[in-house]
């Protein structure tokens, strides 16, 4: 039986909704919404208010019938507090009990298997079935902090290291290394070695194709970043779904993309905080990250020509406005790509402002509160 028909039941007050992978659409959303979470920091904040903002928002997400909570891993960005996925989703685990919570993702690179598998182990203890593994192999950070992170400046994401380590983590999450291997008596604990448990399912993270025929090849489910690679998303997901193998979890593709999303009462205040996200995006990528931006600053900001058209291309990409207007985009972008789940992520400077659009898209989609 595939993983997908072991847990049938539609959810309860004390477990999440759907089964393992797939979750249930409410109200009149077309697929299951999710949480993209960064932690973001921005001026005049720290990382306390916005670590208890996740909360609020886990809290939020869980009470509106979001599916999942996922944070995301980065280092050496000021504006980015998501540097400790593992630490972060025990936080949040204790402040919820219904809404599936886990990495989009872990950098599997940047980390020992065996780390992964007892980090993982211990979040499943502490929630069991409610913990997803979200996998990428992008360093999630720029290359001198990433040899900082391995202790080598040897980078392993290539075609042939990625599998293998993927390999490594399966193994010890099954706790099934072959008698012989030379981890055949090392247990990732809490984990099976203690008896018959539950385990999280295991994602792949990607925006290319590399991780996108991995996962169809192995069966898994696919997550693609559409939020900042957006014109290799409908080739990504087709590639998948061409590739895709049935496996013990699952017999037919699961896909789910990330998208930038922002909704707020009017058009107006909606431009003014996604514009906060694309001047941090700016300033990112032209080697001057900080803080994320204010609205009043990111206004103030004089953008050249070039920094104009990376700002205007970036919000391209980004579904933002009133909430009548986002869900329009989100239904449009879903039957674009076929995904079967969006994750929404609010990337912009106000906590306040990220809390209020998930829950306008919630109610721009008539789904329900839940107890």
């Amino acid at each position: 039986m595939s993983e997908t028909g072991t847990q049938s039941e539609a959810g309860t007050a004390d477990g999440p909704r759907g089964d393992s992978i797939r979750g249930e659409a409410l109200g009149s959303a077309p697929v299951p919404l999710s949480v993209l979470d960064l932690v973001t920091v921005g001026s005049g904040s720290t990382a306390s208010w916005s670590l208890a903002t996740s909360v609020e928002l886990s809290r939020l997400a869980e009470r509106r019938g979001y599916h999942r909570h996922w944070v995301a891993e980065h280092h050496s960005m000021p504006g980015v507090a998501s540097s400790s996925p593992a630490v972060i989703l025990a936080h949040l685990a204790a402040h919820t009990r219904r809404i599936r919570l886990g990495s989009g993702g872990v950098m599997l690179p940047n980390h020992a298997p065996l780390v992964i598998a007892e980090q993982f182990g211990t979040l499943e203890a502490l929630a069991p079935g409610r913990i997803d593994l979200g996998l990428g192999r992008a360093p999630g950070t720029d290359g001198a902090t990433a040899a900082a992170l391995r202790r080598t400046d040897t980078l392993h994401e290539g075609a042939d290291d990625f599998p293998e380590q993927l390999a490594e983590l399966t193994r010890f999450l099954d706790d099934d290394f072959p008698d012989g291997h030379r981890y055949a008596r090392i247990h990732a604990v809490p984990g099976p070695v203690q008896g018959p448990k539950g385990r999280p399912p295991v994602w792949l993270l990607g925006s290319s194709g590399f991780s996108a025929r991995l996962a169809g090849l192995l069966g898994l489910p696919f997550a693609f970043a559409h939020h900042f690679s957006a014109r290799n998303t409908v080739p990504a997901l087709d590639l998948y779904r061409q590739s895709f193998r049935p496996s013990a979890v699952l017999d037919a593709p699961y896909t789910l993309i990330g998208v930038g999303a922002l909704a707020a009462d009017d058009e107006r205040e909606a431009y003014r905080q996604v514009l906060t996200g694309a001047l941090s995006m700016l300033r990112l990528r032209t080697g001057r990250p900080g803080l994320i931006p204010t609205p009043e600053e990111a206004e103030a900001y004089g953008f050249s020509p070039m920094e104009r058209e990376f700002a205007d291309d970036w919000l391209a990409n980004v579904v933002y406005g009133t909430p009548d207007a986002v869900r329009e985009g989100l239904d449009e972008l879903r039957k674009r790509t076929g995904a079967d789940e969006l994750m929404l992520t609010a990337n912009v400077h106000g906590g306040e402002a990220r809390l209020r659009s998930y829950e306008l898209v919630a109610d721009a989609y008539a789904m329900p509160r839940l107890a």
